[in-house]
């Protein structure tokens, strides 16, 4: 009984608000607005946040990764054309790494240098990224073709290369890619694998790999290449000696991530007289990231708020005319016997009927703005079922609670005095 009654009154609802389908439609207005802008803020502030946290997710969560810096004296000093600057990470650190610290799996060095990569009549600048096997194993990217590193390389000091898809494409062409020579700084290095190579950076964290790198054996860059590095800059010579640009550590369990990296930094501090290195701990990043993300949907939520606010206030300023407009016909109601809490009922239902439809509604523009964004303009976006619950939610919360003193207010008319009125 209560169901066929409750059905008879929403149908009795939706008949009253198609009496004035323009003035409905404009009520509608701000619940659309709110809903959409509600699930489209949302959508593009997930997008933005999940890429970044997948950008520090790929550095490894168990990685710390140690990095050469130019000590800011050296940087604004000048130096004299024979002068040559010394700093950043040492060999001697990597061994005090690989025995001091118990906690970690595997340390990797690192060694990057600025060359020209020459096959045939193409050339392409290339970043040399001296390294060990391990190096695929805490960056971990797709090999397209051939293999990494491995020991035997190592050993012998072997001239091979692993090359960046980027950069076979730029060099190999049309050529068959492994087993190609390709000439790096005057030595002729065999291709013998192909990787993907991420090539971003989030913020102040540098992924450790880049589009142009090519990978050599350590032990076969600093051979060939040595620790001395001359770059004209400004018609001047500078000088520089490093022996490490980085070091890619992996700890045992997450646990010991962040005092291992703290006991790194008491390490390097006793043995490095100028801060000539910057350690990056992507777990304490991505923890960082994942509170920004919190802090920015409550932000985006919060502003995209305010517009159903302001929809919600529109739907009960209608509903309190509508019950002006219709006090003679709520006088008759009651004069035939209808009870407060049927009044009542009657415009919580419109007003509910209004906000479940303008919802209805943002849901769909709050689906199809995050797909044109995404289309037009490549940004990333995701709408999450959690936007699309919380959309319909607050817009019965508005529907009911904007709709509860006007339908309260037209319950308490007197019926005497609403059949009197004109």
């Amino acid at each position: 009984m209560r169901q066929v009654r409750l059905l008879l009154d929403v149908r009795m609802g939706i008949k009253n608000l198609m009496l004035h389908k323009l003035r409905s439609f404009l009520t509608m207005l701000g619940v659309v607005f709110g809903v959409g802008s509600v699930i489209a803020m949302l959508a593009v502030g997930e997008g933005a946040s999940r890429e970044a946290l997948e950008q520090i997710r790929k550095l490894g969560s168990q990685n710390i990764i140690i990095s050469a810096v130019k000590p800011m004296e050296e940087r604004s000093s000048t130096t004299s054309r024979w002068q040559v600057n010394m700093y950043g990470l040492l060999y001697d650190d990597l061994g005090r790494l690989a025995e001091g610290f118990p906690t970690l799996k595997h340390v990797v060095p690192v060694k990057l240098i600025q060359k020209e990569g020459w096959l045939g009549q193409r050339s392409l600048d290339l970043r040399l990224v001296g390294t060990d096997p391990m190096w695929f194993e805490l960056v971990r990217r797709p090999m397209i073709a051939g293999r990494g590193i491995k020991p035997e390389d190592m050993a012998t000091k072997r001239n091979v290369v692993v090359l960046t898809e980027h950069g076979a494409r730029r060099l190999l062409a049309t050529e068959a890619c492994l087993g190609q020579a390709v000439r790096i700084g005057g030595q002729a290095f065999e291709v013998i694998g192909i990787v993907r190579s991420e090539g971003a950076s989030d913020g102040a964290m540098q992924t450790p790999d880049q589009q142009t790198d090519a990978y050599i054996p350590i032990y076969a860059a600093r051979e060939r290449f040595g620790d001395l590095f001359v770059q004209n800059k400004a018609g001047t010579q500078v000088r520089e000696s490093v022996q490490l640009h980085q070091i890619i550590v992996d700890v045992d369990t997450l646990e010991h991530v962040e005092p291992t990296a703290a006991a790194i930094e008491r390490m390097l501090g006793l043995f490095h007289k100028k801060k000539d290195y910057q350690i990056s701990v992507p777990l304490a990043l991505l923890r960082q990231a994942e509170a920004t993300k919190r802090t920015f949907n409550i932000v985006l939520g919060s502003i995209a708020g305010i517009s159903l606010l302001v929809g919600g206030i529109g739907i009960m300023n209608i509903m309190l005319a509508s019950v002006t407009e219709r006090t003679r016909e709520i006088g008759v109601r009651r004069a035939i016997g209808a009870k407060r809490r049927q009044i009542v009922a009657q415009f919580l239902i419109e007003t509910v009927v209004l906000s479940m439809t303008g919802g209805g509604i943002g849901i769909a523009i709050g689906l199809l703005i995050p797909w044109l964004i995404t289309k037009f303009a490549g940004m990333p976006t995701v709408v999450s079922a959690y936007s699309l619950v919380l959309s319909v939610g607050i817009s019965m919360a508005v529907g009911i609670v904007f709709g509860i003193y006007p339908a309260v207010r037209a319950a308490r008319l007197d019926p005497i005095e609403a059949l009197r009125h004109e």
